[in-house]
């Protein structure tokens, strides 16, 4: 489910968080995601930050059908689910 080198979060302020995912309002599967970003974020002592892509119209162009989308060190990780354990091997590199 990776995307190629240019697909990474177009906002230069998110660089310091390692965990960055794409969110919408209303989105269950975002609010499920997130939970699992914060459990695995809260063991490894990483930093995450949301995005909600209805506020970036570059991102909602690109990743609406998508979400939410999860990108770990700039590069995009997951789209619709996150898998707690692929996502701690991922920070563990």
């Amino acid at each position: 489910m990776r995307r190629g080198p240019g697909s990474t979060p177009p906002d230069d302020r998110l660089s310091a968080a390692r965990v960055v995912l794409l969110t919408r309002e209303g989105c269950h599967l975002c609010e499920v995601a997130q939970s699992v970003v914060e459990a695995v974020v809260a063991e490894t002592g990483d930093t995450f930050a949301t995005v909600d892509i209805d506020r970036h119209p570059d991102l909602g162009a690109r990743h609406s059908d998508e979400v939410p989308v999860t990108f770990v060190d700039g590069r995009q990780h997951d789209f619709w689910r996150v898998d707690p354990v692929r996502l701690r091997k991922a920070l563990a590199r």
